[in-house]
């Protein structure tokens, strides 16, 4: 039997992209999944569709940036299927561009939804977990945190965060907990849609275009974290495509 099935795991940034393909994937081992986005349309669709399919399945529309909104989805999970076994912060933004524009609402919203949403989730799941005994985190991070380039200094700086908070947290979780940051390379979703910097997100566009790898790619290693045994703990996983540098 799968080490998913019948595993309450709730997702952020569920509506689209990483979040979707995590969803599907983990309803189809058996998961009962709890999805929570900012776009309640593309989330109610997305629930039929699990629905459809013989997916047990809840949602409610979620801004990660709101402490409430968060812990309103985990207490969703807890009432809806008695428990929370899997927290997956996978919401994120990415409006890079260099730092000389300045554009500061931009840096706003990465730290806001990037760090803070992570943190908002740890804030929501690790009581329920404390309490259960048991719980994993897993955090989409990124391969910008292990490297930043031109124009992704405050990006890459909100992922090196998440994979420090992470590990942080790992470390103080204890014996029953387990602690996951899959960092994703170029992938094939909509990310750039929210660069404001024209130049900057027509040049990632490109190399997405070129390069990018399923967003199902990242729901493999999300899924290969959660279904190991209890007492095995897989802290890192790193996906890019093979033509990416």
């Amino acid at each position: 039997m799968s080490g998913v099935t019948g595993k309450v795991v709730v997702i952020t940034g569920a509506s689209r992209g990483i979040g979707e393909a995590t969803a599907l994937r983990l309803a189809d081992h058996g998961a009962k999944v709890v999805l929570g986005a900012r776009g309640p349309d593309q989330l109610e669709a997305l629930a039929e569709r699990i629905a459809a399919s013989g997916g047990d399945v809840a949602w409610a529309a979620t801004d990660v940036r709101r402490r409430e909104d968060v812990a309103a989805l985990v207490e969703l999970a807890c009432e809806r299927f008695g428990a929370l076994d899997v927290l997956v912060n996978n919401a994120g933004v990415m409006p890079v561009s260099p730092l000389d524009e300045l554009r500061v609402d931009d840096w706003d919203a990465m730290v806001d939804v990037n760090v803070k949403g992570v943190l908002n989730g740890i804030a929501a799941a690790l009581p329920v977990f404390r309490r259960q005994g048991s719980g994993q985190f897993v955090a989409t991070a990124s391969t910008a945190a292990f490297k930043t380039v031109p124009g992704q200094a405050v990006y890459s700086g909100t992922k090196f965060a998440v994979r420090a908070i992470c590990d942080g947290l790992r470390q103080e979780a204890g014996d029953g907990f387990r602690v996951t940051v899959v960092s994703p390379g170029m992938t094939a979703t909509d990310f750039a849609s929210s660069v404001t910097d024209p130049a900057t997100r027509a040049r990632l566009e490109a190399v997405r275009d070129a390069v990018a790898m399923p967003a199902d790619a990242v729901a493999r290693a999300v899924v290969f974290a959660i279904e190991q045994p209890d007492d095995v703990d897989v802290n890192e996983i790193v996906v890019r495509p093979t033509a990416q540098a």
